[in-house]
């Protein structure tokens, strides 16, 4: 099957997820000689109109995993884009512990709102609470398995007949209903609840907005940087890229759980590859 163009679509706090989706978009569209463009419905201002789609399209979509789904902040976004039949690829990006079920549901999506999924990955980015937690990923050896898989994808769509419709990629995961949300607790098995807690800002601030510029939920007021106008999803934009490193933590919650993740899934985890 022939596409005139591969788009690279994705929602990348921390730009993990960007740099493994551009990558395998790059890649594919140098095998099927198609042109390549980039959608990021990072900021807010990208998520006013829904991507849209068009028949002769290949879309490589991703993004991050939160407590095992897709972003509960992005479904009513992500119900407005527009496959119109093209060919996509879901692809999410986990901070080592799992992805659960996050990738099944974002083929769903896809697949909902008028997309043909013929492959799906789920690759390992540095957590988004942690330095240490995947640290570097996706590191170099992540980049080859893209690469590769980039390949697998051009191959798989050369070999699609035109005019055929192929069937929605299998992945992992337990399909709609979903299980619930991936619930952290102590050691007494008492939920702790996060949701609200929001970074503070130390006297190392110079004030420069870039956190304001670079959250994703528009939530940082840029009159006053340490004061928030709306939710913290706890994405690490604000904190990883800091040029100072002025926005922390300090909730026992938040922090406890941190160390849970670090010290209970420092094992390199594996990336999961479905064609």
């Amino acid at each position: 099957m022939t596409k005139k163009r591969v788009w690279a679509v994705y929602f990348s706090a921390t730009n993990t997820t960007k740099k493994i989706v551009t990558a395998i978009a790059d890649e594919v569209a140098k095998m099927i000689d198609a042109k390549r463009e980039d959608y990021d419905f990072t900021l807010p201002a990208m998520r006013q109109e829904g991507f849209k789609a068009e028949e002769d399209d290949l879309v490589i979509f991703g993004t991050p995993v939160y407590a095992g789904r897709v972003p509960n902040v992005l479904l009513k976004y992500l119900a407005t884009i527009q496959g119109n039949g093209a060919l996509a690829v879901p692809v999410v990006l986990f901070g080592n512990r799992n992805f659960d079920d996050g990738l099944v549901e974002l083929r769903d999506i896809l697949e909902t709102t008028g997309f043909h999924t013929i492959a799906a990955a789920a690759f390992v980015g540095e957590h988004s609470f942690s330095k240490t937690l995947a640290a570097g990923r996706p590191d170099a050896e992540d980049m080859a398995d893209a690469k590769g898989f980039a390949a697998n994808v051009a191959a798989k769509v050369k070999g699609i007949a035109e005019g055929t419709v192929p069937a929605k990629i299998e992945v992992e995961g337990v399909p709609n209903p979903y299980r619930g949300y991936y619930q952290p607790r102590d050691r007494k098995g008492v939920s702790i609840d996060i949701r609200k807690v929001k970074p503070l800002t130390s006297d190392a601030c110079t004030d420069c907005k870039l956190c304001a510029d670079v959250c994703p939920m528009g939530s940082i007021s840029r009159e006053n940087v340490r004061e928030f106008t709306g939710i913290c999803i706890k994405c690490g934009s604000c904190i990883k890229k800091c040029p100072v490193q002025a926005k922390y933590y300090e909730d026992e919650g938040y922090l406890y759980h941190k160390v849970e993740l670090e010290e209970g899934y420092a094992r390199r985890a594996a990336i999961s590859l479905f064609l």
